[in-house]
């Protein structure tokens, strides 16, 4: 990769306050949570309104949708949060979809649904989680992408209610929100499940926040497990002592389950999000993890799908011990050496003798790694991108999934992949690079389990198991192909302004007492759409040349940036990263503009 010369990074550019009007809301699939109105931005007038671009596939989302939580609760009275979803996938567009992962990940607050991406546009959001801030008079005052804004929002929430407190433009009082019924089954979108050595089933109940066991019937519950203890679980592997690892996501943590015992311990992480720059070695409880998702015993250590930070890492019980095993932090498609290869959401795993299978969710791509001499290699069976998607069988090298978050070895070598948003159970076989269909007709399917020649699905979205007889053979599926639906950003050939916005929130400032502290990674699908201006730096801003012969392409920035409180009085200020991950499709064309800006925080001047 060619980097662009250093250069030094310019000072930043006095505070003021951009007068933006604050485009309407406007979504096809209507509102969610509440109560069967609609919402205009007129009916939120005095109300200091944070507008949160969201999709349910994106893990980053979900890290948001936690960030705000504590901010949602203590300024509900001046602050309403409105979710506006705007769709990756096909299935994301499906309003039931949308419906159910509300309830799901426990959204509290009023949500559009705009599975056309109206919304999206009128904002020029660029990327997920893209958050917007409008001020009690209508008008857009900040935009953060990515994560890590919590504090800065927070900050920036106490001023405006300060400023229109005194100007008598801001409205206290309850918000629109209203909360949907609930709904009583014995599961509520469950996650993963594991075959216990007594023929029943454990299974991760999700939304509850528990285990269930289940008898052999896969429908008679025989008691439920870690009320209190867990925060969305998901992934469970069977150690060869018979106790269960148990990924528990929302609280970046493995625990240990003891079914004889009934008792269940921390084993690795700190309860903290990991971020840029921290440990990813060490004792297990002391350091941090991101949204482990899957988990599964492969080579005499838990093999943990990190789906937060695209990542394999391990966890060595005889030693108490976590570390990075495969995977940059980089989000894509990069098969080769482990410490090379690039995922994008790992969210399912299962182990063989020589391989362990991964379902790279985001990248709609089922995966393997394995042991060679050199080390561990990564490998790509099914699956081109984070961008093409679909449901098309046949030769492996053309077949299609969408977003699969399960993965099932079977005995005869072959793989059944939980084919999350196409509702389906896949097949692939390594012997014929053949991908076939198992069954249709599910519902989100999220895991699978074999038992006595059967295969028993976990239904996510229809809150059971469902048991299924493996077809001799394969279900004839009418194949279909898609790009995540996005308008390429027309761009002029040649040299290209990289700019990405960056201001430290009131209060604080970027610390560069120990060297930079930005960092930026530009690189490009297909790689030979950037002559120079890849690779990694510290300035937040870079000269991209695109290479003439190429009409389009996808531009992969990640940028990051740490601020610390601004108090030269504290010898030790608090400080926060903000991170974001763009993929921004580009279209080479005369009329193309010569400068592309991203905001990671702040407004573009």
């Amino acid at each position: 990769m060619n980097d662009a010369a250093p250069a030094p990074t310019p000072a930043p550019a006095p505070r003021r306050r951009a007068r933006v009007r604050a485009p309407e809301l406007i979504g096809k699939g209507g509102w969610i949570n509440t109560g069967g109105d609609d919402l205009a931005l007129s009916d939120l007038r005095g109300k200091i309104v944070l507008l949160d671009f969201w999709t349910f596939c994106c893990v980053n989302c979900l890290h948001v949708l936690d960030e705000l939580r504590d901010l949602e609760e203590k300024h509900r009275d001046t602050l309403v949060i409105v979710g506006v979803h705007s769709p990756k996938f096909v299935h994301e567009a499906e309003h039931q979809a949308v419906v159910d992962a509300v309830e799901r990940y426990e959204v509290h607050h009023p949500v559009l649904d705009d599975p056309e991406l109206a919304t999206w546009k009128q904002y020029a959001v660029r990327a997920w989680p893209t958050l917007v801030v409008i001020d009690p008079e209508g008008y857009v005052v900040a935009q953060h992408a990515g994560e890590g804004h919590a504090n800065a929002i927070r900050a920036l929430v106490e001023e405006l209610e300060a400023e229109h407190e005194a100007k008598g433009t801001l409205r206290r009082g309850d918000g629109p929100y209203v909360a949907p019924e609930p709904v009583a089954t014995d599961l509520r979108f469950p996650g993963k499940a594991v075959l216990l050595p007594s023929g029943n089933f454990l299974v991760s109940d999700t939304t509850r926040h528990q285990l269930v066991e289940l008898a052999a019937d896969g429908e008679t519950v025989v008691r439920r497990i870690g009320e209190g203890v867990f925060r969305e679980p998901q992934g469970l592997a069977q150690l060869p002592d018979g106790t269960v690892v148990v990924a528990d996501t929302v609280h970046h943590a493995l625990r240990r389950y003891d079914p004889a015992t009934g008792t269940i311990e921390r084993i690795a992480g700190t309860g903290k999000q990991w971020w840029q720059g921290s440990p990813t070695s060490g004792p297990a409880l002391d350091v941090d993890l991101s949204s482990p998702w899957d988990v599964a015993w492969w080579q005499g250590r838990v093999w943990i799908a990190m789906a937060g930070v695209h990542q394999l890492w391990t966890y060595d019980p005889a030693t108490g011990t976590v570390e990075g095993a495969a995977g940059t932090t980089n989000e894509g498609l990069v098969d080769g050496p482990a410490a090379e290869a690039w995922f994008a959401q790992p969210s399912g795993l299962s182990a063989t003798e020589d391989r362990l299978w991964i379902a790279d969710s985001e990248t709609s791509a089922l995966r393997w790694i394995e042991q060679t001499d050199d080390g561990y290699a990564v490998h790509t069976a099914v699956g081109t991108g984070l961008f093409d998607f679909g449901h098309r069988d046949g030769d492996a090298a053309q077949a299609l999934l969408q977003h699969p978050l399960g993965v099932t070895a079977l005995p005869d070598g072959s793989v059944a992949v939980s084919d999350t948003y196409n509702h389906a159970l896949r097949r692939y076989d390594p012997a014929s690079g053949e991908v076939t269909t198992l069954a249709t007709d599910l519902r989100e399917p999220s895991d699978a389990v074999l038992v006595d020649g059967d295969i028993v699905v976990v239904e996510s979205a229809r809150h059971r198991l469902t048991r299924l007889r493996l077809p001799e053979e394969a279900v004839q599926v009418e194949a279909v192909a898609h790009r995540t639906r996005r308008e390429a950003t027309e761009v002029a050939p040649g040299r290209l302004r990289l700019d990405v916005v960056f201001q430290a929130p009131k209060g604080q400032k970027l610390d560069e007492r120990y060297g930079p502290s930005t960092r930026l990674l530009v690189s490009s699908t297909p790689p030979e759409l950037l002559l120079a201006g890849g690779g990694t730096g510290t300035d937040l801003f870079r000269e991209l040349d695109l290479n003439p012969e190429l009409t389009e392409g996808v531009l992969h920035v990640s940028a990051m940036a740490a601020s610390c409180d601004d108090d030269p009085e504290n010898e030790y200020p608090a400080c926060h990263v903000h991170q974001q991950d763009w993929g921004v499709p580009v279209k080479v064309t005369e009329a193309g503009v010569a400068r592309l800006p991203l905001i990671l925080a702040g407004m573009d001047a």
